[in-house]
């Protein structure tokens, strides 16, 4: 066994293309290190992350608070299925239900585990309590959606890079547009409708965000029409928008809460899937679960990284920092031909590229950030998605926004 230390990016780069599924293109550094709001590289380079693991780092790399929880707890107990009570699980699910307000949670371990989770749970109560005939229930999604890549997922996805190759589909599945009220109203005319499953904001279609009035109506109409609203708030929640949810931004409660990423701060995968008895309790036993879902090392993790959350305020700190970020880049985008739009809440944000999106302008620039020492990464061919830790402090940002300008002012020249 060969020491990685003796490998350089290229090599390892290599290793990866060689023995590895060609199903990620990834930004060409090989990282080795994090710590806050820095990664490096093999070679010793240090990066801003701008990405944050897709938001799961919210809490920052290697927080030394849940680096502790998880060796103390490593050291201890990592697993006993749920064939057996263990001593986490219990003050874990304690926590994370008062954290966010509901009567019950069902963990689980990955974010696209967790909306499966939360599709079998809204077709349940769907026959158990709407009274919807056995095998007819049906449940809308968002066009331009993306809640992962298992088959149930990609059912919904309106994504030909997802969905190619990989039919037959799940039926029972809706699809409209997003942020469209009577497409909704349309839909939800269906008796045999159980569920609204959605994300707040929709982080890989490029962090594009509703009307401040579209998900209120959403909420309101799904409880006209006796519809469960589902919010995946995998990416959007735990303090990313600058709210501990971002459907907190709209004084709504979703009747299933979909969770994941940044429940462990990156440590581990650990998901959650919180609703009240009323439609939790529609699940016996055997009828779903995991293995690994509700370890006690997943367990001890997600309750030191939902303290973090709240002791270092960081959903305040995500709502400023992501206001001086907009700044920056709007005032940018008044100079730089190459932006054509700014958006985001928080920390969550994107700019669009003024170019067709097949072009590999965005791709460049995220080359050239990487080299002026920014990590992020493009979505959908023209948009480039920002969203680092919710510790970074004003003077990162100031510096962060600093190489963004520098690496588009060295495009338009």
């Amino acid at each position: 066994m060969i020491e990685v230390s003796q490998f350089s990016s290229q090599q390892l780069i290599h290793l990866e293309d060689q023995y590895g599924a060609h199903n990620y293109h990834p930004i060409p550094v090989v990282l080795t290190k994090g710590k806050g709001v820095h990664v490096w590289d093999v070679e010793g380079k240090r990066y801003f992350d701008f990405l944050s693991a897709y938001s799961a780092v919210n809490q920052g790399h290697c927080h030394p608070r849940i680096i502790q929880a998880l060796v103390d707890q490593a050291s201890q107990l990592t697993l006993t299925s749920r064939a057996f009570h263990n001593d986490r699980l219990g003050p874990y699910e304690e926590l994370i239900c008062q954290y966010f307000g509901y009567d019950k949670v069902l963990p689980m371990n990955t974010g696209v585990e967790a909306v499966e989770t939360a599709i079998k749970l809204i077709r349940k109560w769907g026959y158990l309590v709407k009274g919807i005939p056995s095998n007819q229930a049906k449940i809308v999604f968002a066009a331009k959606n993306f809640h992962g890549r298992t088959l149930g997922a990609i059912s919904a996805s309106t994504d030909p890079t997802a969905t190619e190759g990989f039919g037959p589909f799940i039926p029972g599945y809706i699809v409209i547009p997003f942020n469209d009220k009577e497409a909704l109203a349309n839909a939800l005319e269906d008796e045999q409708v159980a569920g609204v499953l959605m994300e707040p904001i929709q982080g890989e279609a490029g962090v594009v965000v509703p009307d401040e009035d579209y998900l209120p109506y959403v909420a309101d109409l799904c409880k006209q029409r006796n519809v469960l609203y589902a919010a995946d708030e995998v990416q959007t929640g735990i303090a990313r928008t600058g709210k501990l949810l971002c459907t907190h931004h709209y004084n709504i409660r979703p009747d299933i809460l979909i969770l994941g990423k940044a429940l462990s701060g990156g440590v581990l995968p650990v998901s959650a899937v919180l609703a009240d008895d009323a439609i939790m309790l529609n699940l016996k036993p055997g009828q779903h679960g995991s293995t690994f879902g509700g370890n006690p090392l997943a367990a001890a993790v997600a309750v030191e990284a939902l303290k973090v959350v709240e002791d270092e305020n960081l959903a305040e700190n995500a709502e400023r920092m992501g206001s001086i970020f907009r700044s920056r880049m709007l005032e940018l985008s008044k100079k730089s031909e190459l932006i054509q739009k700014v958006r985001g809440k928080g920390l969550l944000n994107a700019v669009v590229i003024n170019e067709d999106p097949k072009s590999s302008r965005a791709w460049n620039i995220c080359l050239k950030m990487a080299e002026n020492g920014l990590l992020a990464k493009p979505t959908q061919g023209n948009i480039i998605r920002f969203a680092p830790p919710l510790i970074i402090n004003e003077n990162q940002m100031d510096s962060c926004c600093s190489i963004i300008e520098k690496t588009f002012k060295e495009f338009e020249r």
